[in-house]
């Protein structure tokens, strides 16, 4: 396999990295943790001039026409500097602009997928249920009722990232009460702002700058149109959501595990005790090895992922992977990280307790390790242990 990006690939790179450095200063990240549940309007502006939130949109609908590659490439450096802004410039595509892509109708990609690649739509994605967030299929209880030209949604949502900003929310409901959950739900495109509609922000110990959401549907109308797909179509419709869904949570780990990894070792060089630097200890440096080392693992399977994803074949088994290898590579850099730096990696004076907040999401997110683990292992031709 080549591993190298090509120069274009490279520039993008670059210009990201250059954005995080000017744009998400060590303050300006600690002022966001403190003080807001997105990403401010101003940087969003300033993410949408480079392209971001259009670049794997084709460009006939107005994105750049790139692949997954770039997207991670442009995302890694994103959420080195901030895994809540990452979120941020990330969730439109993933829930908004790959559905559509995927299940939508010439006309709602027409209608959409421009305005989403030039920053002017935000979009969240409904799936998740106050019963169950892996269990998607059990838990779910939220139902979508044909009335004439529209239907009736009724049903709540929880832990919904970007809900509170979103103008559509991508809602997943049963449309078939007495088919089987895999043949009885759709997708539909629903205005944020409709009549019955309630959201309310859930306080969360970490990606405080990524806030989430309960989402509660009581009789919301939503015109027969915006359906996405096939109605009860919307399981199989999803599983080209949920596989970039999982690629991108490993970007956030990924970013996260560099940002506590560089912070530790600038650390390591600049604490003194016991006479000297504690980065000249052995127990320490191989801290830090380790750390490097699970960094460059979750990063070969990433983007074996990405290039899989975009030159067409399959990647569930290897995105599963990449998951639970990320967000070990984040977790190892910030329990080392925390050590590394003893009562100051305690303080909310210094960054490391950011991190250490930050990775613990992606371990049941978008679905929990554990259930991870059972996929890899009936790829494999187990049987199934749920």
């Amino acid at each position: 396999m080549d591993f190298r990006f090509t120069d274009e690939q490279n520039m993008l790179r670059e210009t990201y990295r250059k954005f995080a450095e000017k744009e998400l200063t060590p303050e300006y990240v600690r002022w966001l943790d403190r003080n807001c549940t997105w990403t401010p309007d101003d940087l969003l502006q300033k993410l949408g001039e480079l392209g971001t939130f259009g670049i794997t949109i084709p460009e006939e609908y107005g994105g750049l026409g790139l692949g997954y590659v770039d997207f991670c490439l442009a995302l890694e450096e994103l959420a080195t500097g901030s895994v809540a802004v990452a979120f941020g410039a990330a969730i439109s595509q993933g829930f908004g602009a790959t559905p559509i892509r995927g299940l939508g109708t010439e006309e709602q990609k027409r209608e959409h997928l421009p305005r989403i690649a030039a920053g002017q739509e935000r979009w969240c994605m409904a799936l998740t249920e106050p019963a169950g967030g892996t269990d998607i299929l059990g838990a779910i209880r939220t139902t979508a009722v044909k009335d004439g030209d529209h239907y009736l949604i009724n049903g709540t949502k929880m832990f919904i990232t970007g809900a509170h900003v979103a103008d559509y929310i991508t809602t997943i409901a049963i449309t078939d009460k007495e088919a089987p959950r895999k043949r009885g739900l759709s997708v539909f495109m629903v205005e944020a702002k409709s009549p019955g509609i309630t959201i309310s922000h859930i306080e969360k110990l970490g990606n405080h700058a990524a806030g989430a959401c309960e989402v509660h549907f009581e009789n919301v109308r939503v015109p027969a149109v915006n359906l996405l797909g096939r109605e009860n179509n919307g399981w199989y419709g999803l599983l080209g959501v949920l596989n970039p869904e999982r690629m991108i949570t490993s970007v956030l780990s990924l970013g996260i595990a560099k940002a506590a990894f560089k912070y530790a070792l600038q650390y390591a060089k600049e604490r003194e005790a016991f006479g000297g630097l504690i980065g000249r200890f052995q127990v320490l440096q191989h801290y830090l090895a380790d750390i490097a080392v699970e960094i460059e693992n979750a990063s070969n399977l990433i983007y074996k992922c990405a290039w899989l994803c975009d030159t067409g074949q399959r990647y569930d088994l290897e995105v599963s992977m990449a998951k639970i290898v990320s967000w070990r590579a984040s977790q190892l850099a910030a329990l080392y990280g925390m050590e590394i730096l003893g009562g100051y990696g305690f303080t909310m004076e210094y960054d490391m307790q950011r991190h250490f907040r930050d990775y613990k999401q992606h371990e049941f997110a978008p679905i929990s390790n554990e259930m991870a683990k059972n996929f890899i292992a009936q790829s494999f031709g187990l049987p199934r242990s749920y």
